[in-house]
């Protein structure tokens, strides 16, 4: 019986060791690294409503004037033409929009509207009548409406615009015994272009610059029993604006293009 159980037990022993041979050595399994989600690419976006205020400068060139008729018809003054220069102005105001930038594109669309301060100013005597005195004054406020379009690179965008400006010109012709007056406060087309940066998500700074087209005005006045006297002022050369401004975008940063 003794050497029974000494056989069996050497026979599981056998066993046990050809088993453990069959599996050899154990594999290495390397540990599993934790999966991290991929944040959206984000990409700031134009699109929004905003207001702003800018600070700049306003120019125009020399206006000319001269008769349209004399007294009466009667050639009693010299037909003449004189000029003057206009002087430039300080500008100020506010703007408000909104821009629409669609998904996936750098285009930007908008409409914005522009309201300042502005005082340009002009005067002379004829020489050829040294009684008669001239003057030009444009301000002082004016107004735009212009739509923009743009193309943005990220954070800054170029873009052209334009439309409607509105500004009072009043012309003024005195001579001793009267005085012709005329205001000009006409619709008149304006176009420029400009650049802006969003130096954070809601604040964007811009320069830009504006030209208003320029209308003829006629002064007319009553000279006693000589009747109406008319002088037109017209040649300068529009209006030049170019002013820096600071907006608050209601928008910002958005995914626009997004990846995970």
């Amino acid at each position: 019986m003794k050497k029974l159980l000494l056989a069996a037990a050497a026979a599981v022993t056998i066993a046990g060791t050809a088993s453990a041979a069959d599996l050899g050595a154990p594999r290495y399994i390397p540990p599993v690294a934790p999966v991290v989600p991929v944040a959206p690419v984000v990409s700031f976006s134009w699109t929004g409503c905003y207001v702003g205020g800018f600070a700049g400068g306003a120019w125009s060139d020399t206006a000319n004037i001269y008769d349209v008729n004399n007294f009466a018809g009667q050639p009693v003054l010299p037909f003449d033409v004189w000029s003057y220069s206009l002087d430039s102005s300080f500008i100020a105001g506010g703007t408000a929009g909104c821009n629409w930038q669609p998904i996936g594109t750098s285009w930007v669309f908008g409409i914005e509207g522009e309201l300042g301060y502005i005082d340009i100013a002009g005067s002379a005597y004829d020489p050829q009548f040294p009684l008669l005195l001239a003057s030009t004054s444009i301000g002082n406020f004016y107004g735009m409406l212009t739509g923009r379009v743009g193309f943005a690179v990220d954070r800054v965008l170029l873009y052209a615009k334009g439309g409607a400006a509105f500004v009072d010109e009043s012309v003024t012709v005195k001579h001793p015994a009267f005085t012709a007056t005329a205001s000009n406060d006409d619709a008149r087309w304006t176009l420029g272009a400009g650049v802006e940066w969003a130096f954070a998500n809601n604040w964007t700074l811009k320069g830009e610059y504006m030209y208003i087209g320029s209308g003829d005005t006629t002064a007319c006045g009553v000279a006693g029993i000589e009747g109406t006297y008319c002088w037109d002022v017209s040649g300068h050369d529009g209006i030049g604006t170019a002013k820096v401004g600071i907006n608050y975008l209601f928008g910002g940063a958005v995914p626009l293009f997004a990846r995970f």
